[in-house]
């Protein structure tokens, strides 16, 4: 592989994502999307096979929303969890919904570029790719900050 060509998506694994896809679809439920009539769930698994979940919130000053990927990744770090394994995304679109740019970015911070990332509908898993693939040259505290020896992990 030469440096610019994104990481293959590891093989599907279906226990995994049956249970991150019924995860998501729980957390969808909750979701806040008055203003978009747009739910999205999103479920991740962390470095110990613990699974997290989050849902959008909108709020009326549309900026200060956040995304359920942005949720699932808080709930992670509540938790303890510092590496994810596997991220799911759920939303019932004609197409495939991936993680905006912003979630792309938080995503890479606590994962390794061949990281799995499944967009899914309400019937399943449509596609399946990396965050490599989906953020090629993200920017990381390992490439991009001088932070010397107490520095952070490197991301995608």
């Amino acid at each position: 592989m030469t440096g610019t060509e994104a990481p293959a998506a590891p093989p599907a694994d279906p226990d995994i994502e049956a249970a991150l896809l019924a995860a998501a679809a729980a957390a969808r439920l909750h979701a806040h999307a008055p203003y978009s009539g747009f739910a999205v769930g999103a479920a991740l698994r962390d470095e110990s096979g613990a699974l997290h979940a989050g849902c959008n919130v909108e709020n009326a000053s549309y900026p200060e929303g956040s995304c359920a990927e942005t949720g699932a990744i808080a709930a992670m770090v509540a938790a303890g969890g510092r590496r994810i394994t596997h991220i799911l995304v759920l939303a019932d679109a004609p197409a495939p919904v991936p993680p905006c740019g912003g979630c792309r970015q938080r995503i890479a911070e606590f994962a390794t570029a061949d990281t799995l990332v499944l967009m899914a509908g309400p019937e399943g898993v449509r596609r399946r790719t990396t965050i490599g693939a989906l953020l090629p040259s993200a920017f990381s505290s390992a490439r991009h900050l001088d932070l010397g020896e107490e520095g952070g992990e490197s991301g995608a």
